[in-house]
């Protein structure tokens, strides 16, 4: 593994923001890329970075969230016209799989033009995706729960949100994703971990750093931050070094990457 690093094309949560994109990020390991989540605008940051289109092998939804999957047609069309070779493979809840086909039909985004296979597959709690030396387990987030006792009567269904669980080798890195309370992590931290990229914008951060200071991390990058943490990062950021004195913290912004 020449190259251990995740790049933060968008640390924005699911507001309007003019200042930060939304949620996007390419983890890489040597030969083995992907990315988690696709929010917009995903394909004019991926194509500022030059980076080749077929340097990631997968892409994991964590769940089905606008900032979360709004600029996954237009990455797809991206890969298209620049001519991707490599097979595609698309992770996500279930009930995504037969919606996201039909859109990227309805875009006119066909599998007969694209130059490369594309697959979806279902996420399952608890079920590792191999990818070549990396394994990706998905865990269930509690993030959709308060949706799902409103509103399952009248649109039936799963509400499915995951978090993420990333092993290469010896190294364990946790990635938040959406969760619904910080005990959502409890499947990530069950030992320790060497990174945890972890949202902060459903719940105060005292009560997050609170949780996390219970475990062992080495490293924290925080993301997603509320509109109100956002704008007082220079209070959080103080508040976090005095509740996790023995992490060492990051609070990335759009196109920053974090070296393993």
């Amino acid at each position: 593994m020449s190259q251990l690093s995740v790049k933060c094309f968008g640390v924005g949560d699911g507001w309007p923001c003019a200042d930060r994109n939304h949620s996007s990020f390419l983890y890489r390991f040597g030969k083995t890329s992907f990315l988690i989540d696709c929010g917009e605008p995903l394909d004019r940051s991926y194509k500022a970075s030059g980076l080749s289109y077929d340097a990631f092998d997968r892409i994991f939804l964590s769940h089905l969230h606008a900032d979360h999957i709004g600029g996954f047609f237009m990455l797809m069309q991206g890969l298209w016209l620049e001519s991707r070779k490599k097979e595609l493979l698309v992770h996500m809840p279930r009930e995504g799989l037969k919606p996201l086909r039909q859109m990227l039909n309805a875009a006119c985004i066909f599998d007969e033009l694209l130059e490369f296979r594309l697959r979806f597959e279902a996420l399952r709690a608890g079920t590792a995706v191999l990818s070549k030396d990396v394994r990706v387990t998905p865990f269930r987030s509690t993030h959709l729960d308060r949706l799902r006792k409103t509103f399952q009567k009248k649109y039936p269904q799963k509400f499915e949100a995951f978090c993420f669980l990333i092993e290469a080798g010896k190294m364990r890195i946790g990635h938040s994703a959406d969760i619904g309370s910080p005990e959502d992590l409890a499947p990530l931290l069950s030992k320790p971990l060497d990174l945890l990229v972890c949202e902060l914008a459903h719940f105060r951060p005292e009560e997050l750093f609170d949780y996390l200071q219970q475990h062992e991390i080495k490293r924290i990058a925080f993301i997603h931050l509320g509109r109100s943490h956002w704008e007082h990062l220079k209070k959080i950021r103080r508040l976090s070094i005095k509740m996790l004195p023995d992490v060492e913290i990051h609070f990335p912004k759009d196109q920053e990457e974090i070296r393993f």
